[in-house]
């Protein structure tokens, strides 16, 4: 069984940065991003496949990126020019197989215990 263990939230101004990791005890192909702030449904924010990123939410391209290290088996989320409505739970997702929409909760079977982020104006 697969686990995933994130890391790297905390509290930063708007306009600020934060990297968040997750590290995997396996190898899944298929992983993702996924965020759930105060009162709101959990959504996608990135996804990728192997090393390369598949997707990114409209409201983080730009900003965000989402990127592998096989070595390390880490996942990343570098994100950029934070804003207020960045804050949130921040969840990594993975799956070893993908039949729709890789921003799509339903779509992972794997997931890690969530990371937050604050994000003060």
């Amino acid at each position: 069984q697969v686990k995933l263990v994130e890391s790297g939230g905390g509290s930063v101004q708007a306009g600020g940065s934060l990297r968040l990791s997750c590290v995997a005890s396996g190898y899944p192909l298929y992983m993702a991003w996924f965020r759930q702030g105060p009162g709101k449904e959990r959504e996608g924010v990135a996804a990728i496949r192997d090393q390369e990123p598949t997707a990114y939410r409209d409201s983080v391209k730009g900003r965000f990126t989402i990127s592998k290290d096989w070595d390390k088996n880490t996942l990343y989320l570098t994100m950029n020019s934070l804003r207020p409505e960045d804050t949130a739970i921040y969840y990594c997702a993975a799956t070893f197989t993908l039949r729709g929409d890789s921003l799509t909760a339903n779509e992972y079977n794997i997931w890690g215990q969530g990371t937050q982020v604050t994000v003060a104006s």
